[in-house]
């Protein structure tokens, strides 16, 4: 396809960057934009699993604690989450319950309800509604010490790492550029990335296995870093 179709369709403000980015080379442009749209998709299906296995380890956990529908339990009256300051949490889980209807099992709620809401239960009110017992469901995580505090604000925050990756992913934002400049660079996506990997591993979970075959973000991360 020719640059100037390439600019109509996806518009030539969408497409300046990259161009600046090449150098105004209009192949190299044309290039980056279509690896940006690999790594793009690189990083969601690392996310989507990371989002899966996160929600299931919490899943399960509270249903040891509080029972096999915990979550339709918990926006009971006098539930775990029937309080003014879990109140966004009980109206996501009232939302869900009313969007499954006569559908509803505990599973088909688990998977109903998004990664903010999961990353929430990290949360200090959330945190402390669960019993504080959700820092188990990262066994390995490092020990705390006087300078580094692996707490329940921890996670809260690396996990907004991830959701602010996983919203500029599916906005279509571009993963490749420096910041908000024009300049190539893969830093961000790599460090996000590492981070996610880090995660699992902290989870217990074998990243390697569950993502073979499917994790190509660092290949990808070369081939802009080299175009």
């Amino acid at each position: 396809m020719k640059y100037s179709e390439f600019e109509k369709i996806l518009s030539r403000a969408r497409m300046s960057r990259y161009l600046m980015a090449c150098g105004g080379n209009t192949k190299k442009a044309m290039t980056l934009y279509r690896y940006n749209l690999k790594l793009s998709q690189e990083l969601l299906t690392v996310i989507s699993c990371f989002e899966v296995a996160l929600r299931n380890s919490i899943n399960a956990r509270c249903e040891l604690s509080f029972g096999s529908d915990w979550l339709r339990d918990g926006v009971q009256p006098s539930g775990i989450f029937d309080s003014f300051n879990c109140r966004e949490t009980k109206r996501n889980i009232i939302d869900a319950l009313t969007k499954l209807n006569k559908n509803y099992t505990h599973n088909k709620l688990v998977a109903e309800l998004g990664f903010g809401f999961w990353r929430y239960m990290f949360a200090a009110h959330q945190f402390t509604a669960t019993g504080r017992i959700l820092l188990s469901v990262f066994p390995l995580r490092p020990r705390t010490t006087v300078l580094m505090q692996y707490n329940h604000t921890f996670f809260f925050n690396q996990l907004e790492n991830i959701n602010k990756l996983r919203n500029r992913v599916a906005h279509h934002e571009p993963v490749c550029f420096r910041n908000s400049s024009t300049t190539k660079d893969t830093t961000y996506a790599r460090q996000q990335y590492a981070l996610i990997l880090q995660l699992f591993q902290w989870m217990e979970i074998d990243e390697n296995a569950l993502l073979y075959g499917l994790d190509h973000v660092i290949e990808t991360c070369y081939k802009i870093d080299n175009l």
